[in-house]
């Protein structure tokens, strides 16, 4: 294809249909169909497989058909064309990208301008229930790759008129459709202008998954830690956008990303607000005392066994003693090695077909545990400690922060070799430093926690009646700050 393409259209349709062929020269999906109107003569273009072929003959059959003399061009698209969504453009480089959208372009002798007839019609997936965030009570859809599918859920549970659906394409090659989802009298205004601000500055080839968006655009890249929630669920997402939230929604994707993103949000689930809130509430009590678990425990036996050994009760300490016996590494090592291996099992796992994927984890977490401890590489409370780990690493919903966790316990372990206790303290401090300056979209990455706001605290560490929910987070700074009466 030419690098540049023409922005004006010939009224010959000869010219034009040569000028096309050539910009799409060795192109065997594009279709040229030339026709006439009466005695008009007229073209269409569009791509084999992105097309609707029934709408297109059932609308070549209406205009061939008509035998009457036709003098006015115009009368074509005023009661010819069957087509319920079209338009009439004069720039031809803005035909070109909506033919590789899938749409058809329509050319007509005489008329120095064309027609944009709505015929997408690729293949899709159907709508089933998202794999990586399940939940116990609520709906069952998730996104799908398809833009306007997911923008249908969205809006299906927001009817508002003042839903706004904002296009904004990216990709310097692929064109991208990508949009900005947000209630106009609620969002967040100083965020909403920095997130399109941060859209229209990038610059690349490619957009092929919301993954890219999110890394072009969060605040910090060096930063561990998440700054922008991805999901599959379109009920989040539109949780979010009561709150102030602006969406994120890109073709080809299944995931849509939200912003901003409080480190609150990324520990709440959807069946947090579906159950009542004295389970919620539970289970988020649970939710923060395995993050605890799952940071410091590896790294506390490391610590404990290697320099204060004096605080552990004396039959524990016989107990460690006579389950290390015969052991070759130091506890720092045996914490490493079994970390890693943990890490490696959940990698080849994740890349397994599902059908096999499951038990060979199981069955591979086993031998290797059984294997390593009569082989005297670690001991069993090693494994022990490793496995109530994994455990209460993944009671966190978000798989991001999970990631993060999983690097910064490799951290504090090697932290905890080094200074013990002192160095587990050093580094929680550093991460919590961290963690104060991190901001997403001029949000603090730690509100509620760190505003003076106690109100916002009702849907922190533990879940609120319904009914107590009458105003939205001030932390967000929202216009409407009132949802309920």
């Amino acid at each position: 294809m030419k690098e540049e393409v023409r922005d004006f259209v010939s009224p010959k349709v000869n010219e034009n249909v040569k000028y096309l062929k050539e910009l799409f020269e060795d192109n065997s999906d594009v279709v040229f169909r030339e026709f006439y109107i009466g005695e008009v003569k007229a073209a269409i273009v569009y791509i084999d497989g992105m097309g609707d072929k029934m709408l297109l003959n059932d609308l070549l059959r209406g205009l061939m058909t008509r035998y009457r003399y036709i003098k006015n061009v115009s009368l074509i698209k005023e009661r010819l064309i069957t087509v319920s969504d079209m338009k009439e453009l004069v720039d031809l480089r803005k035909g070109v990208d909506l033919i590789l959208s899938g749409e058809t372009l329509m050319l007509l002798e005489g008329l120095k301008s064309f027609y944009v007839l709505a015929t997408r019609a690729w293949p899709v997936r159907g709508i089933t229930e998202p794999s990586g965030e399940t939940v116990l009570r609520g709906s069952r859809d998730g996104f799908t790759e398809t833009l306007r599918f997911n923008t249908a859920l969205i809006r299906r549970r927001i009817r508002d008129t003042r839903l706004k659906i904002v296009p904004k394409p990216l990709g310097v090659r692929s064109k991208t459709d990508v949009v900005v989802v947000y209630i106009d009298d609620i969002v967040n205004e100083k965020a909403l202008k920095e997130l399109m601000k941060r859209l229209d500055n990038i610059k690349i080839d490619a957009i092929l998954d919301s993954g890219y968006v999110e890394q072009l655009i969060e605040d910090n890249k060096w930063s561990f830690f998440p700054q922008i929630q991805s999901t599959e669920r379109p009920d989040v997402v539109a949780s979010a956008l009561y709150e102030g939230r602006i969406a994120v929604v890109v073709d080809n994707s299944p995931f849509a990303i939200i912003v901003p993103t409080t480190m609150a949000n990324l520990f709440q689930s959807p069946d947090d607000y579906y159950q009542r809130w004295i389970y919620s509430s539970t289970i988020r009590i649970i939710r923060f005392i395995s993050i605890m678990i799952t940071l410091i425990m590896p790294a506390l036996y490391v610590a404990v066994t290697s320099f204060h050994t004096g605080i552990i009760p004396t039959r524990l300490a016989y107990f460690i003693a006579a389950s290390r016996e015969g052991v070759p590494f130091p506890a720092f090592m045996e914490a490493i090695i079994m970390e890693l291996s943990f890490a490696l099992l959940l990698e080849s796992v994740a890349r397994l077909p599902k059908s096999i994927g499951a038990t060979t984890g199981i069955v591979g977490g086993l031998i290797i545990g059984q294997a390593a401890v009569q082989a005297g590489i670690v001991s069993p409370i090693m494994i022990i400690i490793v496995s109530v780990t994994a455990i209460t690493n993944f009671t966190t919903p978000n798989y991001e922060m999970t990631s993060a966790f999983r690097l910064i316990r490799f951290l504090l372990i090697g932290a905890a070799a080094v200074a013990g206790l002192y160095g587990i303290m050093i580094g929680l401090i550093i991460t919590l430093i961290h963690l104060v300056r991190l901001k997403s979209f001029g949000i603090s990455y730690l509100s509620p926690t760190v505003n003076e706001n106690v109100s916002d605290f009702k849907d922190m560490y533990f879940r609120a009646p319904i009914d107590f929910f009458k105003k939205r987070p001030k932390y967000m700074n929202t216009k409407d700050k009132v949802r309920q009466k």
